[in-house]
């Protein structure tokens, strides 16, 4: 191998190529694999997604096998060599997730099988075993679809926490509105609302929600407190307000399941323990 000079430091390269799958030139293998980012209600160009077995699934190009882009993904599965994971976001905006390695092909459905976590590698997908498909199905969304899911509702809602207008991301987070796990609680923008840390964990545990018209409820616990700064102008100055940068597409959702799901709770005093 040559040694590399000035002007090979100095040289852009271009991860992330139209056809969702990069090989430089030279290597049998390839580097890189993307998944497009399509907008809400839109069709998707090709079915990436996951399978029985908790895995994501990458489709072939095309669907000869023996394509070159095709090749390329089979020999990084051979060699067992990782890749970097480009999950679209936006027009031009992507997560990448390194490292992520392809580890089963089903030529069948014309697609890999793609383990976005060291665990997932070694297990025998033939013969999973439920705790197994469980696990593998956990790793998949806390190394792949919450990122994906934060990067996404943050984007929808300008970066901006829906209760309080923080602005900097890094203390936001994405909050299910449909809590994940159950029906229709899916890790999609319409089902989510992005919230500042304080707010997001106030309101998975009721202390805060949110009524049809969206504005802003507090639990009345919460309202007869006293104490700091951070209750007083972090909680209870909040009731009333209303949410804020709220995407078109999440209102209709926002705005019967949150009430259904959280203000009713939020509204309840919490019952105190009886005196024998």
């Amino acid at each position: 191998m040559s040694r590399p000079t000035r002007s090979d430091a100095s040289r852009s390269i271009r991860l992330i190529v139209q056809t969702g799958i990069w090989k430089p030139a030279g290597l049998s293998a390839a580097l890189t694999i993307r998944t497009t980012f399509t907008p809400p209600n839109q069709p998707p160009p090709y079915a990436d997604d996951v399978g029985d077995d908790g895995l994501v699934r990458h489709k072939y190009r095309g669907t000869d096998p023996n394509f070159s882009d095709n090749r390329a993904l089979r020999a990084a599965m051979i060699e067992g060599l990782p890749l970097a994971y480009f999950v679209g976001v936006a027009r031009g905006i992507y997560v990448p997730r390194y490292r992520v390695w392809l580890v089963e092909e089903d030529p069948a459905r014309h697609e890999f099988a793609i383990a976005v976590d060291e665990g997932q590698r070694f297990l025998d997908l033939s013969s999973l075993a439920t705790p197994q498909r469980a696990y593998l199905e956990r790793l998949t969304s806390v190394r792949l679809h919450q990122p994906v899911f934060r990067a996404r509702v943050l984007r929808a809602y300008g970066e901006r926490c829906a209760i309080c207008r923080l602005h900097e991301a890094q203390l936001l987070d994405a909050a299910h509105i449909v809590p994940d796990g159950q029906p229709k609680g899916d890790a999609v923008v319409p089902n989510g609302l992005a919230l500042c840390k304080i707010h997001h964990a106030a309101y998975d545990v009721n202390l805060i929600g949110v009524r049809p018209n969206l504005v802003v409820e507090v639990v009345q616990r919460l309202l007869d407190d006293t104490d700091g700064p951070i209750l007083r102008y972090g909680l209870q100055a909040c009731r009333g307000f209303p949410l804020v940068s709220v995407p078109p597409a999440s209102r209709p959702l926002a705005a019967t399941c949150t009430s259904s799901l959280r203000v009713r709770r939020a509204r309840r005093p919490r019952s105190r323990p009886t005196t024998p």
